[in-house]
């Protein structure tokens, strides 16, 4: 049976990110994020909201790009995985852990001031899920070197996922469809 290790989360910043440097000078970022939840029915007294509290670990350029660009209260699309850290309690002496997102790629959600513009940003080299595996048509799903989903727009739907390190689009571009033909009244009994 084949295991699977993949968290895709949103949230909003309840803190401003901690940058620090490992020994060998690579960049950490520290994230701490809320996800709300609404639990209930329709009703005045029915309806709770659930917030969970998440550790996030940016490393290298993605957690450089997070420092950058996200502060406190700010939105932010995260995928990676779950990764336990354990430790002895110099305390106590128990055992304690914890488990943590490892932050793969991120997106910004919402503009500077909080406005609808995207961007997003793939820490990942070569494209997708398998790095430089061929997929079987030659492009685009997991593993293929033109990667991913696809699909124009930054971060997590861009059309490199995972393609390079590049810094995060500053504007993002909906495409509007062509607007629809007036409608005619016509004397059809259906």
């Amino acid at each position: 049976m084949a295991n699977l290790n993949k968290v895709m989360i949103i949230g909003n910043l309840t803190a401003d990110p901690e940058v620090r440097t490992t020994p060998r000078g690579t960049p950490l970022t520290e994230l701490r994020l809320a996800v709300n939840r609404v639990l209930g029915g329709q009703g005045e007294g029915e309806r709770r909201e659930e917030v969970t509290f998440l550790d996030v670990t940016c490393w290298g350029r993605t957690g450089e790009i997070a420092a950058q660009y996200l502060a406190k209260g700010r939105p932010v699309f995260i995928e990676g995985r779950l990764q336990q850290d354990s430790w002895e309690d110099k305390q106590t002496g128990q055992r304690r852990s914890r488990i943590r997102i490892v932050a793969e790629n991120l997106q910004l959600l919402g503009g500077r001031d909080g406005g609808s513009r995207q961007g997003g940003y793939a820490g990942q080299q070569d494209g997708g899920y398998g790095g430089r595996q061929e997929s079987s048509h030659g492009q685009g799903g997991y593993g293929g070197r033109q990667g991913g989903y696809n699909n124009q727009g930054g971060g997590y739907g861009q059309n490199n996922y995972g393609g390079g390190q590049s810094s995060p689009r500053s504007s993002y571009q909906q495409q509007t469809p062509p607007p629809m033909p007036p409608e005619e009244d016509d004397d059809i009994p259906f």
